[in-house]
């Protein structure tokens, strides 16, 4: 991973949608964000970025130490690496809670929640010493100031505040339907058309 992958964005709107989750919309049909759940990791005037926390690829964690040539404890050949999102994917992106170590290139989302993306972590969760609670993913997704705006102005995304209960305690393919139980709602039970008034 390299010291520094993205810039952060500047993020002055209260509307901000930074820690929050959003899930996929039926009409979002194809590709990688079909049925996907996003964690909004920045979100400002120029734009937003986020990893998709539920797109396993075919590949452990276990996998990206050997590439590295980075040796670890067992228990990495079963944990799954996420597909963050169609931008940079050949470059990994750690999300995980606020621990004791700093890393060297991390994004503070929240107080509990950070973003690193240089390899230091890796080493560190390869030795036991780095946090317990992490996701790490492969590319991110990106949108362009004000497209994002324009997605969910169109009902391509379902918003809501995210919680870190989902992200790193919840098997993959539950945290869809556990995001979605929170605002009442059964993504199964959604239609794919749009509907108007």
């Amino acid at each position: 991973m390299p010291s520094r992958t993205f810039s952060p964005l500047r993020s002055t709107s209260n509307s901000s949608l930074r820690n929050h989750f959003l899930l996929a919309m039926p009409a979002l049909d194809q590709g990688i964000f079909s049925h996907s759940i996003t964690y909004i990791c920045e979100h400002g005037e120029s734009g937003a970025m986020g990893i998709i926390i539920n797109q396993p690829l075919e590949l452990s964690v276990e996998d990206i130490f050997q590439h590295l040539g980075v040796k670890s404890h067992d228990g990495f050949q079963d944990v799954p690496v996420m597909a963050g999102g169609p931008v940079q994917i050949d470059h990994g992106f750690v999300l995980h809670r606020s621990c004791h170590s700093q890393f060297e290139a991390s994004l503070k989302v929240t107080d509990d929640i950070n973003l690193t993306t240089s390899r230091d972590i890796l080493r560190a969760l390869a030795d036991g010493s780095g946090p317990q609670e992490n996701l790490i993913a492969l590319g991110y997704a990106g949108w362009a100031a004000g497209q994002l705006e324009h997605e969910l102005a169109e009902n391509s995304w379902l918003t809501l505040p995210a919680d870190a209960e989902i992200i790193f305690n919840t098997p993959c393919h539950l945290r869809m339907g556990a995001a979605a139980a929170k605002l009442g709602v059964d993504m199964n039970l959604i239609s794919g058309q749009p509907g108007h008034a």
